[in-house]
């Protein structure tokens, strides 16, 4: 599959925000097991190599590492102040765990060890959403090896098959709906904002 057309205007996007450290956050919707939405942001790390999948790490022992594998089903809302355009990107996440997908733990350990010392101390922490544990030491462990990752670590790839581009700037608004046909290509629409 070739480069989708809607990866030039996020890259410039991104470039026209680069002074806002938080324009690599966006907004991750997974479905919970009981079927109703799950909210949080996250950052943007990339695209995985020549692919249009968007890159994003977890900890294995987080809720959404457990509703991934029931239900893929994803969207990132991603919002870019700076130039104001938003973009909606529906598909399916594919959660690479320290024992699964074999042939993209090369990219996982690239991913570990891009990380920053700060980003990967996150992964040695007490369990996430359990209860709060008072010892600061946990909170400060001794730095894990930079160069294998924990088994708490996942890459996070997010496979689109829907983006909804919408730029706020002119009178009217430009919103155009890029989506991924039968033959496994895109298509482009522009649509009413």
């Amino acid at each position: 599959m070739s480069l989708a057309p809607w990866r030039s205007l996020i890259t410039r996007a991104l470039h026209k925000n680069r002074s806002l450290v938080y324009s690599r956050y966006v907004q991750l919707a997974t479905v919970r097991e009981n079927g109703l939405p799950a909210n949080r942001t996250i950052v943007f790390r990339g695209f995985w190599e020549d692919t249009n999948q968007l890159k994003f790490i977890t900890d294995i022992r987080s809720a959404k590492a457990e509703q991934i594998p029931q239900q893929p089903a994803a969207e990132i809302c991603w919002y870019f102040p700076n130039s104001r355009e938003q973009f909606r990107i529906s598909g399916n996440l594919i959660l690479i765990t320290f024992n699964s997908h074999p042939q993209l733990q090369p990219a996982r350990i690239k991913m570990w060890q891009e990380l920053s010392d700060a980003a990967r101390l996150q992964f040695v922490w007490p369990e996430p959403a359990k209860e709060r544990v008072r010892t600061p030491e946990a909170f400060t462990p001794p730095a894990p090896n930079p160069l294998e990752p924990l088994e708490t670590f996942c890459l996070l790839l997010l496979e689109p098959t829907k983006v909804d581009h919408l730029q706020l700037r002119g009178e009217p608004q430009n919103r155009t709906i890029y989506q991924i046909n039968e033959h496994q290509n895109w298509e482009t629409q522009e649509i009413n904002p």
